[in-house]
């Protein structure tokens, strides 16, 4: 899974140019508007309500006014909590993302699908706008169910000393699955049903765990990055998507 995981990395180095070299700018103007919109609400919840919020959870707290709420314990609680209300928000971020985005970003996959095989007269599905834009809510809607239910249990370890360290990382490595799964399956839905892609990507979790570490990563960059991480990591993942697919087709007909 190491080696997939790095294929995935990998792939961005090349994804710039190719988006170039295509013309494939102008398909990503509404994508990176939702992305851009998207962030700008989140952060704004952020700053607006995180204090709020994590008030009213700790006020949930039995004795939290009487003796917990006392220096630095007070403000580790509050930034323990600040964390938890910011990886929730990561998670809700690129789900919807994802999903509004599916209709956009299904085509570019699939000019950069012929592009690599050169296979015009395909035999894919044909999905309508709308059939797009219900598969990217379906599919992103089940991610983050199932994401929320591995989150959860992650996020409680942070308040366990050490181990708090080892659950950031399983944390980012579920992120950046999730994230990597949602970019797949632009190739992958005019391939397989919802059943299908599900299973190609489990067999297939490197190449999403990849792509999607990287997905992460650009949103630590101040705007540039909820720009940008949208067109390099559908281009990046739909190159590599489209190998595993021609890799499987080769095993099939041996």
């Amino acid at each position: 899974m190491l080696k997939n995981i790095s294929i995935g990395i990998k792939a961005y180095f090349g994804a710039f140019s190719l988006i170039s070299k295509l013309k494939l700018w102008k398909f990503f103007v509404i994508p990176m508007l939702i992305s851009f919109v998207t962030a700008t609400f989140f952060i704004w919840i952020a700053f607006t309500y995180s204090d709020n919020i994590v008030d009213y959870i700790t006020s949930l707290i039995p004795g939290w006014n009487t003796t917990i709420n006392i220096g630095w314990v007070s403000k580790i609680f509050y930034f323990l909590f600040a964390i938890v209300i910011l990886g929730v928000g990561i998670i809700l971020y690129k789900h919807i993302i994802m999903a509004l985005s599916a209709p956009f970003m299904s085509p570019v996959s699939e000019k950069i699908e012929v592009h690599l095989t050169g296979n015009t007269a395909h035999s894919h599905r044909n999905t309508s706008f709308i059939e797009q834009l219900w598969r990217g809510i379906r599919i992103n809607g089940r991610n983050l169910i199932m994401e929320l239910l591995l989150t959860i249990p992650i996020l409680l370890l942070k308040f366990i000393p050490i181990v708090n360290i080892f659950s950031t990382i399983l944390l980012f490595l579920v992120q950046a699955y999730y994230a990597g799964f949602g970019n797949m399956d632009y190739t992958l839905e005019r391939h397989f049903k919802y059943k299908e892609s599900v299973k190609f990507v489990q067999k297939n979790r490197g190449l999403a765990i990849g792509n999607g570490i990287v997905f992460i990563l650009f949103l630590l960059i101040p705007i540039v990055g909820v720009i940008l991480v949208l067109p390099l990591s559908v281009t990046a993942a739909t190159l590599k998507t489209v190998e595993a697919l021609e890799l499987k087709s080769d095993i099939k007909n041996v």
